[in-house]
């Protein structure tokens, strides 16, 4: 739901999947393990040790209760988009505070000067992780939304295309922006947001030459 743009984005991913399940799984980890006591035994002057298979990394409980209470829908808006639902979260208080916690606790003191949030969804989350983390918000909204001067992004969509506004003069030179969205799906919005916040940076410095 949300990546930092200073603008580098850094995109986290689960375990790479084939077929819909985690490659490797229990099965790969034992087989490691195995080779790894089997080479141990080997006279080490014949056979280099290599290094162990890396322990596993603790998963945060509350990603499995955040992930149950996403649905899918299927063929929304159009045929053959499955659409990932976040209203269901949004009824279950504790679910939802503990997704906007999670944010809050990567990006708390890390100097984080504004959040963006991206309409509409990004409207949900984006303030109260701005609220918790000492930062300012900055609406990214659709064409006619906005009073006063702004500046405009099109993108891609899955299904179409849309555009991205913002007001000029909501973030200055040197300001670190998180920009928050409610899922990455082509990642077609979180680009548009990233060109936008670039755009306006450069719009400002050369304003100020």
């Amino acid at each position: 739901m949300g990546e930092e743009a200073n603008c580098n984005v850094a995109m986290e991913s689960a375990a790479p999947k084939e077929n819909g399940h985690t490659t490797g799984g229990a099965a790969a980890e034992a087989k490691a393990a195995a080779a790894w006591a089997e080479i141990t035994v080997t006279d080490a002057a014949a056979v280099p040790k290599p290094t162990p298979p890396p322990a596993a990394v603790a998963v945060d409980p509350r990603l499995q209760g955040i992930s149950d209470a996403i649905r899918v829908v299927p063929h929304f808006p159009k045929q053959g988009i499955m659409f990932n639902d976040i209203t269901p979260l949004l009824l279950r208080p504790g679910v939802f505070k503990d997704a906007v916690d999670i944010f809050v606790e990567r990006y708390r003191g890390m100097a984080i000067a504004a959040v963006a949030g991206i309409e509409a969804r990004g409207f949900i989350f984006g303030p109260a992780i701005a609220l918790a983390i000492g930062a300012k918000f900055i609406p990214l909204r659709k064409p006619k939304k906005l009073p006063g001067e702004v500046i405009s992004e099109t993108y891609v969509l899955e299904y179409g295309t849309d555009c991205l506004q913002m007001h000029v003069g909501a973030i200055e030179p040197g300001e670190r922006v998180l920009i928050v969205d409610d899922l990455v799906a082509t990642g077609g919005t979180l680009c548009a947001a990233i060109r936008l916040l670039g755009m306006h940076m450069a719009s400002f410095l050369t304003n100020c030459k």
